[in-house]
């Protein structure tokens, strides 16, 4: 296995141990952490494999993150719904 898929499987399994320890802030300030974390990672995994092995990892770290992404979506539609 590569550099960059490990390092994609080791986020993943972070993030799982991170969702199963109790948080006051409903996990949010981990998810500003694994995003943090997360960009770098995919672009590594894109330069290394290709934009479909990417987008394969980008959609399963979208899964892992699911509320940030329900938010930036609602923010979205918003922000086009003002204008």
């Amino acid at each position: 296995m590569t550099p960059s898929l490990i390092l994609a499987a080791v986020w993943a399994l972070a993030a799982n141990v991170l969702a199963m320890i109790p948080s006051n802030d409903n996990h949010w300030r981990r998810a500003y952490g694994l995003i943090a974390a997360g960009i770098p990672i995919v672009g590594f995994v894109t330069a290394q494999h290709g934009p479909w092995v990417g987008l394969v990892v980008l959609i399963g770290g979208m899964s892992v993150l699911r509320w940030p992404v329900i938010y930036l979506t609602r923010w979205l539609r918003r922000m086009t719904l003002r204008q």
